[in-house]
């Protein structure tokens, strides 16, 4: 159950943290007008709120990561699922409003494993804080390093490649 629970938070941690940051970077005119044209949904919300929820997503991915990884502030992992479960929940509103059903599976399962992460987390396999360490910090900073560039390069690739 460890490792099914570990495996749960990078992929969420991952996605999320990847979506978000496409979200974030709908601020440009470009960009914006781009996902207009692909996202169904986009064009029924204000391009501030887009992007309070790109940020939302990933800083919520980055905190099912680091916290738990580095051991530093390890309560805040199982906040961030629950604010990302909470993102969900209001996602599956929003597309039932719209009459948007086939949207609804996606947000009950992303909304579904955050809020088994943060159950687990918060209640059944918390994890022990640690004391902060040069060897904590700079692991801290490969790791949201390397989140930065998985969510970069796709973003990068699309923008050079379409």
């Amino acid at each position: 159950m460890k490792t099914t629970l570990w495996t749960a938070q990078v992929l969420w941690g991952v996605s999320f943290s990847i979506t978000g940051f496409g979200k974030i970077l709908w601020y440009k005119p470009a960009l914006w007008n781009q996902a207009l044209q692909v996202v169904p949904w986009l064009s029924a919300v204000p391009q501030d709120l887009a992007i309070f929820i790109g940020v939302a997503e990933f800083l919520g991915g980055v905190g099912l990561i680091l916290p738990a990884i580095t051991g530093v502030k390890p309560k805040l992992t199982p906040i961030a699922a629950i604010g990302l479960t909470l993102v969900m929940i209001l996602a599956g509103f929003f597309h039932i409003v719209r009459g948007e059903y086939s949207f609804l599976l996606i947000n009950v399962v992303l909304g579904g494993v955050t809020a088994f992460i943060a159950y687990e987390r918060l209640f059944v396999r918390p994890i022990a804080p640690a004391s902060i360490s040069s060897f904590r910090v700079l692991a801290g900073l490969v790791v949201f390093g390397a989140l930065v560039l998985v969510d970069f390069a796709p973003v990068w690739y699309r923008l050079t490649h379409f």
